[in-house]
């Protein structure tokens, strides 16, 4: 007899935000389960593709359902279709994005305030996540050795960052992502070489001295999302 193969939709939401010692840290959320294959463990957000939907349209939306994150671009990771991968044959596609914690927070928000949250979802730093479901682990390993090698050749980092910022914001994104320190005097030259930031003529004051805040040169794109049209990463 043919087994039928389902597809489902899964993504890896990226965000950077501050532990109780002050460290910025990659975090992402997971669901909890409540049901069988995997009942009681943590899994991504996701769910199954529908015949009238297109995948980044079914992961904008079960990520929605799922967790009340809207993040305004998506880009497909892989697809996993190992066959031991779920007692039934599933092939996933996987989607990432990156979110800065503010919009986070205010997306969360917006979701409690619906009374729509749900209470099986919760945000863990990625290097202390719980046992995940199916082969989320190697799904969330992967994305992070996508992420570290986006960083060295596009603006990846930007994702986590407002508009403007400083360098030792961006550093600091930099050592986050790649999880090991970055000397601050070869950082600065390197970025400031790069033609990819421009300096504003604004400074963040505070209990040090006034640091320049920078931007990104809109010229140089987020992504490179190659010859794909945007009906393939764009969520409508």
């Amino acid at each position: 007899m043919t087994q039928s193969i389902r597809v489902a939709v899964s993504t890896v939401i990226l965000t950077l935000r501050r532990t109780e010692s002050g460290d910025a840290v990659l975090a992402l959320p997971l669901v909890l389960r409540t049901r069988e294959p995997f009942a009681d463990q943590w899994a991504l957000p996701g769910g199954w593709l529908t015949t009238a939907e297109s995948p980044v349209d079914a992961s904008a939306r079960t990520l929605s359902e799922t967790t009340g994150l809207a993040p305004s671009y998506l880009e497909q990771l892989y697809a996993f279709g190992a066959v031991d991968r779920s007692p039934t044959r599933v092939v996933s596609i996987v989607y990432w994005a990156l979110l800065r914690q503010d919009d986070v927070d205010a997306q969360s928000e917006a979701h409690r305030a619906s009374g729509r949250a749900p209470e099986n979802v919760r945000w863990f730093d990625i290097d202390d996540l719980p046992s995940l479901a199916f082969d989320h682990a190697k799904i969330i390993e992967y994305a992070l050795w996508r992420l570290r090698n986006k960083v060295g050749y596009s603006r990846v980092a930007h994702g986590f960052l407002p508009s403007e910022f400083t360098l030792a914001d961006l550093r600091e994104a930099y050592e986050a992502i790649l999880g090991k320190s970055l000397d601050p005097a070869n950082f600065r030259r390197q970025v400031e070489a790069s033609g990819n930031l421009l300096p504003t003529d604004r400074f963040r004051t505070g209990s040090h001295r006034p640091a320049r805040l920078y931007r990104y040169n809109t010229d140089v794109a987020l992504a490179d999302r190659g010859p794909l049209g945007p009906e393939e990463t764009s969520i409508r």
